[in-house]
């Protein structure tokens, strides 16, 4: 029969076999790496997620004095348009998916009741409800079914 233990514990392993991962050493201290260089994308690329954020130190293995030169050569990269600010398919499908469509829609400075209900202008309105078009004249003859409008008929 296996040991009781309590929910939310882990079961105790033998430590003879116990691993231990690899510290990761900063491939800029290993390369002695004076400055880090925005314009050398291909380097700066192995920094970047999938997703077109910065990696963290404890996934990179940089040391702190590297991390934070990495990541000003990365925002002005981004800022020369040398590297993407997005991931390549988030650009292409133009943002989030709208709400109507069963997505999310993008958070407006953190004002959860103006995501519901009409757009609104910068002011916080909603449009005015927009009216009906206009009546036709008494006497005036329907526009054809082609949309085009009739030509008016000159007194001569």
């Amino acid at each position: 029969m296996p040991p009781i233990r309590r929910p939310g514990t882990r079961p105790r392993k033998n430590h003879k076999g116990r691993f231990f991962p690899r510290r990761k050493v900063c491939s800029f201290c290993a390369n002695k790496v004076k400055l880090i260089d925005y314009k050398n994308v291909i380097a700066l690329r192995r920094y970047i997620s999938d997703r077109g954020r910065i990696e963290p130190r404890r996934k990179t293995g940089v040391c702190p004095k590297h991390q934070r030169a990495l990541s000003v050569a990365l925002k002005r990269a981004r800022h020369l348009a040398l590297l993407p600010y997005t991931a390549e398919h988030i650009r292409l499908s133009g943002g989030l998916i709208p709400r109507e469509m069963g997505g999310f829609a993008p958070r407006e400075s953190g004002h959860a009741h103006r995501l519901s209900g009409p757009p609104r202008d910068s002011a916080g309105h909603a449009p005015k409800e927009s009216s009906a078009p206009p009546a036709r004249e008494a006497g005036a003859p329907a526009p054809e079914e082609t949309g085009s409008v009739p030509a008016r008929e000159t007194a001569e």
